[in-house]
């Protein structure tokens, strides 16, 4: 049987009908639909499906957004023509089964043996020779051996004008054609599943029962009916997410345009969520211990729901998708970055708000995210010296805060502790993410605090480090932030140290160290402004805000360049005494005893001195630190009632068998041609036939001949 394009042919009809019939049931047609599909399915692949909106908007733009979704590509496993292709594509194949089956059931019954003596001729596997035996002893002898060898045989004796001669036809390998219709068949199979399992039954709905997709707010129980599928619906796959000690029945289908419920004839309860972790940090293992309510009998049934190990409950299987935080409450301490402004405490749940008042401005506070345990490396690499002035310190810190499993480097990981996530958002609705880690740690030496923030998600964070304090706090910086920005207290430092730094008796040197040390701290302060920097780099703020930039820019403004360095030397020292006295009235108006002045405490002095520089370049007005969190966590189930699961690992082992049979065996057929000759002997003609040209054709075709016709190779 040899392979046609050409498709099913009516006998009888309109010729309209015909051709119709004929392109469905053609394999170019069936081609083109696979390459439809698979192209589809590299889309649906490479582009995140069911995603919102807004997402789509951010990755493509407004313009190819809307493009792209008015196309389907958003939702390809479920867009009309996709399921319409896959429809065409079961009916070409059945077509095309239905066209080829009675042509390979007969080819599998011939033996072909009425072939004619001269077309043995034409094969390209021939041999002659002479048979010292009569033909029809020869015939048997030769049937017998191919029988033996595991051929199917059939003898046919003709009538000839000098004698009775005899055609032996054989054959092996017919599995080949079988293969070929098991693999056609998986794909019906295959397709017929994935339009049973896909979304095409909710979308029948939706069509045709008055269903449609829910995008409001409120509570699950309130969404009314025409935006719920029924516990009989046949076919569903959607997430469920429970909490800790509570249950769920009702599951999320998204759609493109909202969400469907599907109310579950069972409420699955979240007795216990496990989850262990690498030294990484990443986790390897997560799983749920639940318990099963079944709304009919009221039977509970106890099961475990790991990865790759799900339960199963009236034909609905409950799988472990992953864990999200199921509402943690977390308690925050605010601290001011710039004004005067005492810290507070303030409370909330991952996945709330918080309203907060700024002076004439409103914030909104979102808490989105708690992780418990924060795996890093801190591995040393001596080439990468870092700048502790730069506000951006993602390069300079990347190997030894990254991931684990980014580095090349010796790993040595360390579990940093807790950390909290969450968002400042302005009445115009922007919002900057910021990321604090809850304990100190330390870097390059030094015990920090990291304080991340970035306005947009596709931007790395940006940490700010902060010194800790005498008693391994952050209070000391805080209190020194709120005093630099105090002009009271700036005042009463500068006089303090002038104080200190002169003699009694010269009170004109006084008054002149006074006056720079008092020009020094409004510089750094940000009290005295400056024009933007006109040469600052690209991406950079050309704002001068305050801090060491200030500094640096009013030198470079009003000091000849050959007496800068000298200048900028005695005014950074001014700057420093000035800072450190300003830090003692911190701490003399909170009531605690004055710094000592020894290495550690200048160590500290000249950390803090840079991140109070820095953080005249914190996109935020405060700053919140984790301070106590009660940590709950939930479990995201993917629940699937898959009536077409089945049919789909039926429609996987006929492909198998198929391919397997199509590649793997090998269809052959021989003939011998037995002729009387005068003397009582045979003439031999043998010719064989194969599917495929092998070199294992050429050695079986030898043997043959060695065998059947004693004819060395």
């Amino acid at each position: 049987m040899t392979a046609s394009t050409q498709g099913f042919q009516l006998r009888s009809g309109s010729r309209v009908l015909g051709n119709m019939v004929e392109l469905l049931s053609s394999m170019r047609f069936a081609i083109s639909l696979l390459t439809v599909i698979c192209i589809a399915s590299v889309i649906g692949t490479v582009v995140k499906q069911h995603e919102p909106l807004n997402n789509y908007v951010n990755q493509f733009g407004p313009f190819w957004a809307e493009v792209f979704g008015k196309a389907g590509l958003f939702t390809v496993y479920s867009v009309w023509w996709f399921l319409l292709i896959l429809a065409f594509l079961v009916i070409s194949t059945s077509l095309c089964i239905f066209r080829n089956t009675p042509k390979i059931f007969a080819d599998f019954k011939a033996f072909k043996e009425n072939i004619r003596e001269q077309s043995l001729k034409s094969f390209p596997h021939r041999a002659e020779s002479t048979l010292a035996e009569p033909p029809e002893a020869a015939a048997h002898r030769v049937g017998q051996t191919l029988l033996a060898s595991g051929w199917r045989v059939k003898l046919q004796s003709r009538a000839l004008s000098e004698g009775l001669g005899w055609m032996v036809a054989a054959k092996k390998g017919v599995a080949n054609k079988i293969g070929y219709l098991a693999a056609h068949s998986a794909i019906v199979l295959v397709c017929i599943g994935g339009l049973l399992d896909g979304d095409l039954i909710v979308r029948a709905q939706m069509w045709f029962n008055g269903k449609s997709s829910f995008s409001g707010g409120g509570m699950i129980a309130d969404v009314p009916a025409q935006h719920r599928l029924s516990p009989s619906n046949p076919t569903f796959r959607g997430n469920l997410l429970v909490t800790e000690g509570t249950s769920s029945s009702t599951a999320i289908l998204s759609q493109s345009d909202g969400v469907l419920l599907q109310d579950l004839p069972f409420s699955v309860e979240l007795k216990k969520f496990i989850v262990e972790y690498y030294d990484t940090g990443m986790p390897k293992l997560f799983a749920s211990d639940i318990v099963i309510h079944d709304h009919e009998t009221g039977e509970k049934k106890p099961a475990r729901v790991e990865v790759n190990h799900p339960a199963s409950h009236r034909g609905i299987n409950i799988y472990q998708s992953s864990f999200d935080d199921g509402g943690s409450k977390v308690s925050l301490q605010a601290y001011p970055m710039g004004a005067v402004v005492a810290p507070f405490e303030i409370s909330g749940v991952i996945g709330g708000s918080s309203s907060l008042t700024n002076g004439d401005s409103r914030l909104t506070l979102e808490y989105t995210g708690l992780r418990v345990i924060n795996v890093e490396n801190f591995s040393q690499d001596d080439s990468a010296a870092t700048d502790v002035r730069k506000v951006d310190l993602r390069e300079s810190i990347e190997s030894r805060l990254g991931s684990g499993h980014k580095t090349v480097t010796e790993k040595k990981l360390r579990n940093v502790g807790p950390s909290i996530t969450y968002k400042l958002r302005d009445a115009a609705g922007q919002a900057v993410e910021f990321h604090n880690y809850m304990l100190p740690m330390e870097l390059d030496g030094a015990r920090v605090y990291l304080m991340g923030a970035r306005e947009t998600p596709s931007e790395p964070m940006r940490y700010l480090r902060v010194p800790v304090d005498d008693k391994d706090g952050i209070e000391g910086f805080v209190r020194l932030r709120s005093a630099l920005a105090d002009p009271a207290m700036r005042a009463q430092a500068v006089k303090r140290y002038a104080a200190l730094a002169v003699e009694p008796d010269k009170p004109e040197l006084s008054q002149a160290l006074e006056a720079s040390a008092q020009r020094a701290i409004s510089l750094f302060s940000g009290a005295e402004k400056l024009p933007p920097a006109k040469d600052m780099p690209p991406g950079t703020d050309a704002e001068i805000r305050g801090g060491l930039p200030a500094v640096s820019a009013f030198l470079e403004s009003n000091v000849p360049e050959a007496e800068r360095e000298r200048a900028s030397e005695v005014l950074v020292r001014i700057l420093n005494g000035t800072l450190f006295e300003l830090a003692q009235l911190g701490r003399e108006k909170a009531g605690l005893a004055p710094l000592p002045r020894d290495d550690a405490t200048q160590q500290f002095m000249s950390r803090a001195v840079l991140s109070l520089s820095d953080s005249f370049y914190y996109p935020a007005p405060m700053t919140f630190q984790l301070k106590d969190f009660q940590h709950v966590q939930a479990s995201v189930f993917q629940v699937a009632r898959a009536p077409g699961q089945t049919i789909v690992y039926l429609g996987c082992v006929l492909l198998i068998l198929g391919v397997f049979a199509m590649l793997y065996v090998r269809e052959r057929r021989v003939w011998i041609w037995l002729a009387p000759r005068a003397d009582g002997h045979s003439q031999a003609s043998m010719a064989l036939s194969s599917n495929r040209k092998t070199m294992e054709s050429d050695q079986e075709f030898d043997q043959l001949k060695t065998q059947l016709l004693k004819v060395n190779a």
